[in-house]
């Protein structure tokens, strides 16, 4: 368009001014219009890198804009200085071809720059301002004010039609802003939907795996109940020998639906809170005597080590318990010899429980794995009874609670995890446990640290 306009001008103009001034005026012209042209292509580059590079930002478009702003005011004032060519000196046909122009331009600005309204406000500001000056120049130095009357109205209409566009500038502003937010926000909901669609898939995928995990965990303990049963019924005399395996499969179902209630209560948010003052040597040792039977059973060194000072700190025991439990029975379930040890290390308000056992070991490719719904490791002993859940549970209650928790493990040489104890904001613990229900699966698959 400013192409088209500068070379109008010249046509127009060519043979009733003077061709030095319409040199020059075209030079500034052709200045000005190769900086345009130039400003278009860079930014034209600018957004290609960054679709290249999949960064959704604005900032370099910004940063050129503002580096290259006073392009904007600079062209103005070229259009501008057109009237000091034509104002009085040219045939009225000429003059009129000329004022034409310069009104086409200032609405083409409008769309042009309404993105942006204080940059179209410079530049309507600029334009009425150098046409202004020069008419006013023409008028009083040259002609001494003695000038037609109608170039007074001419004045007036210019100010006029300035007024104008400022005001049709802001209504354009309004509606390309009013645009842009239903653009966004479309945008937005479409990404909400997908989301939404996504996250309903996955759960339809995790509820599909939830049903045939459980359907295969719960299969062979109550096919197992069912036949000590029956065989209990026809030979009562087996019933030392029979009632430690049906204790044994009563264990298995049991555990399954502590797994699933604890999940259920996570998923639905209702885990209840109970902080208090506890002491981590007494904890400790409660779960030595209650894992000490079946760590003996296997063969297994059962240990704990814990610190010279009683470890208080303000906690929930349940939870706490529950981590260490599901730790504890991991470790004794896939520890075939050597031992499993519980410590306690650390500094008041800098405490850690681990767990250390010379267990089968995890692949460094799995230990992301392991934390996920219903996941066994392929290949290791004990996984068939197992659930997928522990790990799992094990993670969304340290999540809750604000502990860290780290793994690190060698396959074949066992493994530890630590659980750093922190005191436990009660309102904190209970937002983290809302808002891990309502996105429970950003809590899967995340990395454990080195370190806890």
């Amino acid at each position: 368009m400013g192409t088209v306009a500068a070379l109008v001008f010249v046509g127009v103009l060519w043979n009733s001014v003077g061709h030095a001034s319409l040199a020059l005026w075209g030079a500034l012209a052709a200045v000005i219009l190769a900086a345009r042209w130039w400003l278009v292509a860079r930014h034209a580059k600018v957004s290609a890198d960054l679709a290249s590079s999949a960064v959704d930002t604005a900032e370099p478009h910004l940063e050129l804009f503002d580096r290259y702003q006073a392009l904007w005011p600079a062209t103005a004032f070229l259009w501008g200085s057109t009237v000091a060519l034509h104002y009085n000196r040219v045939p009225l046909a000429e003059q009129f071809t000329c004022w034409l122009v310069l009104a086409g331009l200032g609405m083409f600005s409008i769309n042009s720059m309404a993105a942006h309204l204080h940059t179209l406000r410079v530049y309507l500001n600029t334009l009425a301002l150098t046409v202004l000056t020069v008419m006013l120049w023409r008028s009083a130095l040259v002609h001494g004010w003695e000038v037609p009357t109608y170039h007074f109205w001419l004045m007036a209409l210019v100010l006029l039609y300035w007024a104008a566009l400022r005001g049709v500038a802001r209504r354009v502003h309004l509606t390309h802003r009013r645009n842009f937010d239903l653009q966004f926000r479309n945008q937005q909901l479409i990404a909400s939907l997908t989301h939404q669609t996504r996250a309903a898939l996955d759960a339809v995928q995790t509820k599909n795996r939830f049903l045939a995990s459980a359907a295969h965990d719960l299969r062979q303990p109550v096919h197992a109940l069912a036949l000590y049963a029956d065989w209990l019924r026809t030979e009562p005399e087996l019933v030392s020998e029979l009632a430690p395996k049906i204790v044994q499969s009563t264990r298995a179902v049991n555990a399954l639906f502590d797994s699933l209630f604890d999940l259920a209560r996570l998923d639905a948010g209702q885990q209840s809170l109970r902080v208090e003052e506890v002491d981590l040597g007494r904890l400790a040792s409660e779960l030595l005597t209650q894992f000490g039977p079946l760590a003996q059973a296997k063969g297994l060194d059962l240990r704990m080590h814990l610190p010279s000072e009683t470890a208080l700190e303000h906690i929930d025991p349940v939870m706490l318990r529950r981590i260490l439990s599901n730790l504890l029975s991991n470790a004794v379930k896939y520890t075939a010899r050597g031992g499993v040890l519980l410590a306690v290390r650390g500094t008041p308000g800098r405490w850690r429980c681990e767990v250390w056992d010379s267990g089968v070991g995890i692949a460094p490719a799995q230990q992301a794995e392991v934390f996920r719904e219903f996941y066994k490791v392929p290949g290791h002993a004990g996984t068939d009874e197992g659930f997928g859940l522990g790990l799992y549970i094990v993670q969304r209650l340290c999540d809750i609670l604000g502990h860290p928790l780290s793994l690190r493990s060698q396959p074949g040489r066992g493994s530890v995890f630590r659980v750093g104890v922190r005191l436990v904001d009660a309102a904190a613990a209970r937002h983290r446990a809302e808002a891990a229900a309502r996105q429970p699966a950003e809590a899967d698959a995340r990395p454990m640290n080195p370190q806890a």
